[in-house]
């Protein structure tokens, strides 16, 4: 029989190959094998944390580790980033089990022998971590969770277990010297109806953190004491301090700190080690929001409304297929900056719509409902098995109007004339790296120059396939300008008279995923 750590090692493994995203390879085991629930939400912590914390978890483990590196076996490292994950963050599992439970996972990624040398580090990194912790970054003590500060509130209740606690939205980012402080375009049309007093200035606040702690912080961050420092000195190395403390790499974090500064690194760093909120799209072709709300909170499944008309946030993970409606296709799962894309385009019934990039369908299939299920929609993708998907949430969706078309790389998309198009394309996913943390070790720096060449290439065929007057949207899942607004502008630089009617840029935290869309007019 399989055991949770057992199964998360198998999931690493197969992480290590690519074989797909964390949460694709997570279903795939959970659905192979037979566990209790408490198992299976097990091994998703496991997976998800040390995936996020492997930068920082090198750190604990290296000191105590006699031969060189690269003699340690791939699955062996897997097994030691378990252990140490275990001793470091999470809480709730007793040191003594987590050394002992680990060290028998040695035997099941095929290295017996590594027993020993497994338990001996386990057993220093163990020494090495303290049950102390403390508001205080420094090199003897690692990131472990965070909390917004609360006005008027002497205390606040934090949950047990650390890596297993999800957190509320932070603040955004800092306003750049000189800059406007902006993120989004100065009075853009709106792409869903604007709430009675609301607004959607997207004006932010200066840095959360005013360089990482103090009282005038709007978060409190919580930091596990070690016994010694293994950390850089934030002050005197702090590329090296962030890429360590937060397990980045350290081309990113410097990337990042120059552009964003400590304050806002760490932050980000918090917010993309923690569980990302579970946002739900509900279905508005089968009911209203407040009505699927309703339904939810008979079943005491508690949630919090978004901007948007259709998100819901769940404040507790729950099992997606087991929420009311799931099979009729009440809902679908998208994050709420996700969810802002698709009302970009505002699509209207009996337009005929582009979707360039669409998989795995949660924009196409919420460009169909905007138009009432009286549109269509081309989507387009280069793997089969990721339109199968997109086909599949159509049917559980009761989407009509969209057909599947499968490109080859060089492939040019259909012809059209299309009214609008959407071209949500391939990127870094630096705005996606909660959800996506395999990223944060597979992107390199020297990837930027393909992926900003393939972005503009396939913003000029959307362009190209859509009728004069007609919509173009443009997004990322990234948060680098260069992917952003970069190419956008040189998109109109070769343009003349393309218009940019919109854009905006979701800040990771405010309140859920890192992205951009810009909306585009063609001339006439």
């Amino acid at each position: 029989m399989t055991t949770a750590r057992q199964a998360a090692a198998d999931i690493l493994a197969r992480s290590h190959a690519r074989a797909g995203f964390a949460s694709e390879l997570i279903d795939d085991e959970l659905h192979r094998i037979s566990l209790s629930g408490q198992d299976r939400r097990f091994v998703t912590q496991l997976v998800f944390g040390v995936l996020r914390r492997r930068g920082t978890l090198d750190a604990l483990l290296t000191p105590f580790i006699r031969t060189p590196l690269h003699a340690v076996q791939d699955r062996v490292w897997d097994v030691l980033h378990l252990g140490a994950f275990q001793l470091a963050f999470l809480t709730h599992v007793p040191k003594h089990a987590a050394v002992h439970e680990t060290v028998e996972l040695a035997t099941h990624v095929g290295s017996p022998q590594a027993k020993g040398f497994v338990n001996g580090v386990l057993r220093r990194v163990s020494e090495l971590v303290t049950d102390v912790f403390t508001d205080r970054p420094g090199g003897d003590g690692v990131p472990f969770d965070w909390e917004p500060r609360k006005p008027n509130l002497p205390s606040l209740h934090r949950k047990e277990g650390g890596e297993g606690s999800e957190p509320n939205p932070p603040t955004p980012f800092p306003k750049k010297e000189g800059g406007a402080g902006e993120r989004s375009k100065p009075n853009p049309p709106a792409p869903f109806p604007k709430k009675e007093g609301g607004d959607r200035s997207g004006v932010r606040n200066p840095s959360p953190l005013g360089g990482g702690v103090g009282a005038g912080s709007s978060i409190l961050p919580r930091y596990r004491k070690l016994t010694r420092a293994v950390l850089p000195d934030f002050a005197t190395d702090p590329a090296g301090y962030l890429s360590a403390a937060f397990s980045w790499p350290k081309w990113l974090a410097a990337r990042w700190l120059d552009r964003y500064g400590l304050g806002e690194c760490t932050r980000l760093g918090f917010w993309f080690n923690s569980p990302p909120p579970l946002w739900i799209r509900t279905n508005k072709l089968h009911d209203d929001r407040e009505n699927y709300r309703l339904r939810l909170a008979a079943g005491l499944i508690e949630t919090a409304t978004g901007e948007h008309p259709q998100s819901l946030r769940l404040i507790e993970h729950h099992s997606i297929r087991d929420l009311p409606g799931y099979d009729e296709g009440d809902f679908a799962v998208q994050d709420h900056s996700s969810l802002l894309v698709s009302s970009a385009v505002a699509p209207q019934p009996g337009m005929r719509v582009l979707d360039l990039c669409a998989a795995p369908g949660g924009k196409t299939t919420h460009l169909a409902e905007l138009m009432d299920n009286r549109g269509f929609v081309t989507a387009c993708d280069i793997d089969q098995k990721r339109l199968d998907i997109v086909t599949s949430l159509c049917q559980r969706l009761r989407i009509k109007g969209v057909e599947t078309v499968l490109l080859n790389e060089n492939d040019d998309p259909p012809a059209g004339p299309f009214d609008a198009a959407l071209v949500d394309v391939p990127c870094s996913n630096t705005g996606v790296l909660g959800r996506r943390p395999e990223v944060r070790w597979r992107l390199k720096p020297t990837e930027f120059e393909h992926l900003i060449r393939l972005q503009t290439k396939l913003l000029f065929q959307a362009i190209e396939r859509v009728k004069p007057k007609g919509v173009i949207v443009y997004s990322t899942c990234s948060i680098e300008p260069d992917e952003n607004e970069n190419v956008v502008n040189a998109v109109r630089r070769g343009i003349k008279n393309l218009t940019l009617e919109a854009e905006h840029h979701s800040i990771p935290g405010q309140p859920a995923d890192g992205g951009y869309w810009a909306r585009l007019r063609k001339p006439g």
